[in-house]
Order: structure tokens, then C-alpha cells, then sequence
């Protein structure tokens, strides 16, 4: 086991132990930002996410490995809301379902937003149309000195690997013959098969497996109630 690995378990089991301290009978309460996300309903679960997140973000400052944070979550609510009040249909639609629906005062829940397909259909094509981070995210073939091989390919240890986010998340075969336009309707219209390749694309966002975002779970949260909250105290 290498050290970087060594040192993400260590962060893994700091952040399981403090989030542990805040739910279950003996809960501490604190007045911080952790207590704020916990009394609006972040799980135990999430919370340990958070925790990861602050804690990559203090060692791993200036890695891209561990890129995270509010200014990543800030540019996805700037685009996304761009995009809304510049398409009538999709602000009288998304208006519209918020207020049939029954909700929470005074913020919605996490639990209630993740029920309003329309919402997440709006939050999915936010993350696509304008991904937050789009540099090449490349990462190293390391096999012990053999490389590795993808789909046929020899990929020599030491090569870099990355992908160009702006391109993948325009691919016509992927996303449909409009993929450059705004429509949060594609994620509603999808087939099955079609649903499941969207998203596993999608999930690039936030990167794969081990690189990926240890803040993922508290950035979707926000996603999902700053949009509700948005629409509900201004007009568009």
C-alpha cells in the first residue's frame, strides 16, 4: 500500500469518527457549518463526505486530485440559473412543479427536491451543458511496470490518460443531435439504456473511483435546495 492511499484511509477514518460524534443518541451538537448541514438533513453518510471533502482540501490545497469545494458548486449554480432564466419554458416548468409540490418551509429538504423529476432533469443538464471542471484531469497508467489495456490498446506505464469534458458531454451519440442546446427534457425522455449511459457519462463531473469528489454528495444538496429556494423568493 502506497502512502497516498495510507493517508486517504487515515482521512476516511478521522471523518467517519467525527461524523459518528454527531448523529446516534449521544450526538454533540455544534453551531458550524457541518451542524447547519446536519440540521437540514444531511445524513451520516453525507456528513462523513463533507468531512473527507475539508480535509483533502486542507492537505491536497493546490492538487487538482482534490479539487473540491464552494467555488466549483458556485460556477454550476451561476450556469445553471444563467440557462434558466434565458429559456421561458424551462423557468415556468420548473415554477410550476415547485409550486404544486408540497414542501418543506422555511428551505426544502434534500430528501423532497431529489423527488421532483423536473428539478433533477435541471440539475443533470446544468452539470452538462456548463461542467464546473474541465481540465484534462489526466491520470497515470502504474501496473508494477507492465502498464495496462483498454479495449485492445497497450497503455505503456507511464502514460497519461485524460478526457476533454466540453467534448464528451456534446457527443451527439451520447446526448442527442441538440446536445448543445439547454434541455433538461432529455433526461425525462430518455429510455432506460439510454438513461443509464447519460448518467454513467455524467458521473464524470466529479471524476471515477478513487479521484472522485469527496464533496459530491454535499454539492448535489446544494444543488438541490438553492434552485427551490431561488425560485421561490425571486422572479425570473
Amino acid at each position: 500500500m502506497d502512502v497516498a492511499h495510507k493517508a486517504i484511509l487515515v482521512r476516511r477514518s478521522i471523518a467517519k469518527q467525527v461524523a459518528a460524534e454527531r448523529f446516534g443518541p449521544n450526538k454533540k451538537v455544534h453551531k458550524d457549518m457541518l451542524g447547519s448541514f446536519v440540521t437540514r438533513g444531511l445524513s451520516q453518510a453525507e456528513a462523513e463526505s463533507e468531512i473527507l471533502m475539508q480535509l483533502s482540501t486542507i492537505v491536497s490545497f493546490l492538487n487538482m486530485q482534490s479539487l473540491a469545494g464552494s467555488d466549483t458548486t458556485a460556477t454550476a449554480i451561476r450556469a445553471t440559473i444563467l440557462h434558466i432564466i434565458t429559456n421561458p419554458q424551462v423557468t415556468a416548468t420548473l415554477r410550476a412543479e415547485i409550486d404544486s409540490a408540497n414542501l418543506s418551509r422555511p428551505v426544502v429538504s434534500d430528501a423532497e427536491a431529489r423527488e421532483m423529476p423536473y428539478l433533477q432533469a435541471v440539475i443533470k443538464e446544468g452539470l452538462r451543458i456548463f461542467p464546473p471542471v474541465v481540465g484534462q484531469m489526466s491520470k497515470e497508467v502504474s501496473n508494477g511496470g507492465a502498464g495496462d489495456t483498454f479495449k485492445g490498446v497497450h497503455l505503456p506505464e507511464g502514460t497519461r490518460i485524460g478526457y476533454c469534458a466540453w467534448g464528451i458531454f456534446r457527443r451527439p451519440e451520447i446526448w442527442g443531435p441538440d446536445s448543445h442546446l439547454f434541455r433538461p427534457e432529455r433526461w425525462l425522455e430518455a429510455d432506460v439504456e439510454r438513461l443509464r449511459l447519460m448518467e454513467g457519462t455524467l458521473e464524470l463531473v466529479f471524476g471515477y473511483g478513487r479521484w472522485q469528489c469527496l464533496g459530491r454528495n454535499v454539492a448535489l444538496m446544494e444543488l438541490n435546495k438553492v434552485f427551490v429556494e431561488v425560485s421561490r423568493l425571486w422572479s425570473f
